[in-house]
């Protein structure tokens, strides 16, 4: 089968590509840790390692990269787009890599920057693809809505008429894994992994108690550092088996998003959420606390609907 275009994934720490045929059939993939901070300073080469012995990728193959890559740690900044650009226009604003040798389409996805009236600044760099492939993935009715991308940022996102109305982050994850390897809640934390309670990694965590506690008392409102503390107290004084401590920290952590997110104008929609699915199970559990309408939608396949979208797009030669 003819190859026609290669849609990668670049991460902070992680890449994953794909080759896709002229008839937006998925011809193969490729997965490694080369993410951008692995990459610093040999992006050209790694590049090249990667698509390099690929059946069917030409050189002359477009390449479009999305994510950390565009970014000030990335190989090359590709400036965001605001919230009047809407998420159809993705294709058109491609930025070219400068160091890509004679010949080479290779491209660079812009992200997407929302500045509030009150001074708020809120961005993204990757989840922009995702949302262009869940409107082509789902046609018409993707294009206004509420969606979820979660991860070790977790992206919060209204569409109105296929454009970006309102962006939050959330620093979940990475919260969490701080957390868990240092200072004073780590031990607890990390004993959780021995009892079968791996915090946001694992399946049963959604149907854990300890994890609902904590979505509960992040609903109530009291200050997250201080409710992360309660965790601890418990903990210390026989409360609390140290082998609940990360599932609580989950539910207070991913908790106090969702409780966020009920202050908000959307508060009453449904919440699509594009994620894999050990994080999309337990943002279920909170949606079903809150009574929210929720759905999942699988974020292989949304992101290989972006490849196979862009792959049809008259990219620049």
């Amino acid at each position: 089968m003819t190859a026609a275009f290669i849609g990668i994934d670049w991460g902070t720490t992680h890449r994953r590509a794909a080759l896709i045929g002229a008839d937006g059939a998925l011809l193969d993939e490729r997965a490694d840790d080369e993410g951008a901070l692995a990459c610093k300073g040999r992006f050209r080469a790694s590049l090249e390692a990667l698509v390099a012995n690929w059946p069917g990728a030409t050189p002359g193959l477009p390449v479009v990269m999305a994510g950390m890559v565009g970014s000030a740690i990335g190989w090359q900044v590709a400036p965001y787009l605001d919230g009047g650009t809407p998420l159809s226009d993705l294709p058109r604003h491609l930025v070219p890599v400068a160091e890509a040798p004679e010949g080479r389409r290779w491209f660079i996805a812009p992200g997407w920057c929302l500045r509030g009236d009150d001074g708020a600044v809120d961005v993204m760099r990757g989840e922009e693809t995702q949302l262009f492939g869940a409107l082509h993935l789902l046609g018409p009715d993707a294009s206004d809505g509420c969606y979820v991308l979660p991860g070790t940022h977790s992206k919060w996102v209204r569409l109105h008429a296929g454009r970006i109305t309102e962006l939050r982050t959330y620093m979940t994850g990475e919260l969490f894994a701080l957390l868990r390897q240092h200072g004073t809640l780590a031990s607890a934390m990390q004993a959780s992994a021995a009892t079968g309670t791996a915090g946001l990694q694992h399946d049963s965590v959604a149907e854990s108690p300890d994890f609902l506690l904590g979505v509960a008392e992040a609903a109530r409102g009291p200050v997250l550092t201080h409710a992360l503390f309660g965790a601890r107290a418990r903990v210390v004084t026989g409360a609390m088996a140290p082998g609940a401590a990360a599932a609580q920290v989950s539910g207070l952590l991913i908790g106090a998003e969702w409780a966020d997110a009920q202050r908000l104008a959307s508060r009453d929609e449904p919440v699509r959420v594009i994620g894999e699915p050990a994080l999309a199970a337990l943002h279920a559990a909170c949606a079903r606390f809150h009574g929210r309408a929720f759905e999942t939608l699988d974020a292989r396949r949304i992101q290989l609907a972006a490849w196979r979208a862009m792959a049809t797009e008259d990219i620049p030669a």
